[in-house]
């Protein structure tokens, strides 16, 4: 969602709030269905597959009609998310290409009509493509989540660092909101991270390593700052 933000109007504001509002309605209304699936199926050791759960109990709840419905809904869905996370790939590659941490010339290229980083739309499908065919659901997702949690847990402590560490003076620090919270954010990504595969956190530590000589290359030896392009020349 965020990585779409130069598509989106008046960005600073409406990025922010889809990407709150997405979690508070993801987190209320899973809660909810989970609920109403344990009243229809009390028992959870029961499931003949834990991975199938969701649509058994519809199955229990509404019949064959509602079961082969919800079949249709989750494949509809699941084409719905690759594009969305394909397309949101793509421009996080248009903007390391525009930032020329990879190549320039093929990743920072827009379409003339559509204004889309169509190369790399192209490229991430193929890849998708390929990769599908020898990666397993589950090692796909913990590759993913390697990178996820890295991430989160950066965040946290960008939020110490920034707000308790070294706080504006013009602004008091807040025990709950600038050490706390984050703090317990960044333990509770820990503990999910460190229990990733080991196949997982082996390619994800390669990969965390060939983008810290890459950044290491763009700044001599992180002595230089990353040089930033102006998004408004692709205006």
């Amino acid at each position: 969602m965020t990585t779409l933000a130069e598509d989106v109007k008046n960005p600073r504001r409406n990025v922010m709030l889809a990407a709150v509002f997405t979690c508070v309605f993801t987190g209320l209304f899973g809660g909810l269905l989970v609920y109403l699936a344990h009243l229809a199926w009390p028992d959870y050791t029961t499931f003949a597959n834990v991975e199938t759960a969701f649509i058994d109990v519809t199955g229990r709840v509404g019949g064959p009609v509602l079961f082969q419905a919800m079949a249709i809904l989750l494949v509809v869905a699941n084409i719905g998310a690759g594009l969305t996370s394909q397309v949101g790939a793509a421009r996080l590659l248009f903007g390391m290409g525009r930032e020329n941490v990879i190549p320039r010339r093929i990743f920072a290229q827009l379409h003339p009509v559509r204004n889309t980083p169509w190369i790399n739309i192209l490229l991430l499908g193929v890849l998708a493509f390929c990769g599908a065919q020898v990666l397993s659901y589950e090692l796909t997702a913990e590759l993913l989540n390697f990178g996820a949690f890295l991430g989160f847990m950066g965040v946290n402590l960008a939020v110490i660092w920034g707000f308790w560490l070294r706080p504006n003076p013009a602004r008091k620090r807040s025990f709950l909101l600038d050490l706390l919270l984050p703090g317990a954010g960044f333990l509770f990504c820990l503990v999910i991270w460190l229990g990733l595969s080991q196949p997982a956190k082996i390619a994800g530590s390669i990969w965390l390593v060939v983008g810290i000589l890459v950044l290491a290359a763009h700044t001599r030896q992180f002595r230089d700052p990353m040089v930033m392009t102006d998004p408004s020349v692709y205006e």
